[in-house]
């Protein structure tokens, strides 16, 4: 794709990535066939290669418009589109570039600016999202569904675990997930433990920067990547081996620290060793193969649905690890019928986008129910609410399922 771009974009840092990403474009269409709300509404715009003729109009200085702001925010950032592309094409990175010059350039009505300006500076916080989570926990019975849906029932994480090892690893404790879901990082610890490794959480590590990064907040996120960096950089000096993730949107995002920061002369070469050093759980768990199929030979008699995560299969490209782990623990997996679209979680996605986030969901829960399991199961904290708040069938993290396994022997 030729461009030509305009001059208050060209010879800058995002200048020059977005040009390089725009020239890898064939304009072949592959990304349409897999992009989920092509699919849904079947608008050339609404589609990875009708969004990049979009962006590129304005990199090029066209006026952004708030039709362009509408198709770009319809935007999942799955990252299918990626995972498709025979030419490589770095959507993800392109999508985050244009989204911000848009937001400059086009006023949002005072709704949408209230609602973003609420997710960014609520959901990061733990000191104001958990103690909201709690009140809303208690009365959760009493709550519209739809603001029922985003508050899960609450949950006991059982004990974390004290025995000090000599091989130590840091856990992102993550912004949300320990007041919507705390057995998850809890369990994470406990089987770490059952094979040798002590979990270390740092109290001053907080949000990914993710969520203010992806509102187009920039500098938000950036700062809430630093924040993080300076919180576990002592303990990764001190031989922390590896920085685990138990939520694959805060993996995919703390793996891409090292570009993100690298026009950053302080935390550039710190940035890109705590992205070398973060690893999914499912990356971690497979040395402990052996001891865990020993452990768990037939304990676990379930059939389980897994939905990969958009974040762990096309942001991370992990596909396979989680299946290969819980069949070794003798459990039933099964994938579903397009296990590669997205279930409309997508970050703060389905608070902004209702309505196409609930028809993908509908959508995926009908394929994942179709495989007829006894539970679901996937690999982050927004998959995991948002597919609950329309099934009575239980979803959960796949490493509770191993925790809940191992704890027979315990």
């Amino acid at each position: 794709m030729q461009t030509n771009l305009a001059d208050f974009i060209k010879n800058t840092r995002e200048g020059e990535e977005a040009d390089a990403i725009l020239r890898k474009c064939v304009h072949c269409g592959f990304c349409t066939a897999t992009c989920p709300t092509y699919q849904l509404l079947g608008d050339e715009l609404d589609g990875p290669r009708g969004r990049i003729y979009l962006m590129k109009q304005v990199l090029e200085g066209k006026p952004a418009t708030q039709k362009t702001q509408t198709h770009l925010d319809r935007c999942l950032t799955c990252r299918n589109c990626e995972s498709t592309c025979p030419s490589g094409v770095q959507y993800g990175r392109l999508v985050d570039i244009g989204r911000k010059i848009v937001e400059d350039q086009v006023p949002r009505p005072l709704s949408q600016r209230l609602m973003r300006n609420a997710l960014k500076e609520a959901l990061p916080r733990k000191w104001l999202f958990t103690p909201a989570m709690k009140a809303g926990q208690m009365v959760r019975p009493l709550l519209p569904k739809a603001l029922r849906n985003k508050v899960p029932a609450k949950q006991n994480a059982g004990v974390w675990p004290t025995t000090q090892h000599a091989r130590k690893m840091l856990l992102l404790d993550g912004c949300v997930q320990p007041a919507m879901a705390p057995n998850i990082n809890a369990a994470t610890a406990r089987v770490l433990d059952a094979f040798g490794v002590q979990l270390l959480v740092a109290p001053k590590a907080g949000c990914c920067g993710a969520i203010r990064y992806h509102l187009n907040d920039h500098d938000g996120g950036l700062n809430d990547m630093r924040n993080n960096i300076d919180a576990w950089w002592p303990l990764v000096e001190a031989g922390a081996e590896a920085i685990v993730m138990t939520a694959s949107g805060c993996g995919a995002t703390v793996k891409d620290y090292g570009h993100l920061l690298a026009h950053d002369d302080k935390y550039a070469a710190k940035a890109k060793r705590i992205s070398d050093l973060t690893r999914d759980l499912s990356e971690i768990l497979p040395a402990f193969e052996e001891e865990l199929q020993q452990k768990l030979n037939g304990k676990i008699g379930k059939r389980v649905a897994f939905h990969p995560p958009c974040t762990l299969q096309h942001g991370q490209q992990i596909r396979g690890k989680v299946e290969q782990l819980l069949r070794t623990a003798g459990v039933d997996v099964q994938l579903c019928a397009d296990s590669h679209l997205c279930c409309g979680s997508a970050g703060t996605y389905s608070v902004l986008q209702p309505e196409m986030a609930y028809q993908l969901r509908d959508n995926k829960l009908a394929n994942l129910q179709a495989t007829k399991p006894d539970m679901i199961v996937s690999a982050n904290i927004g998959c995991q609410t948002h597919l609950q708040s329309g099934t009575d069938m239980q979803v959960s993290h796949w490493i509770e399922l191993i925790d809940s396994a191992l704890a027979v022997g315990r």
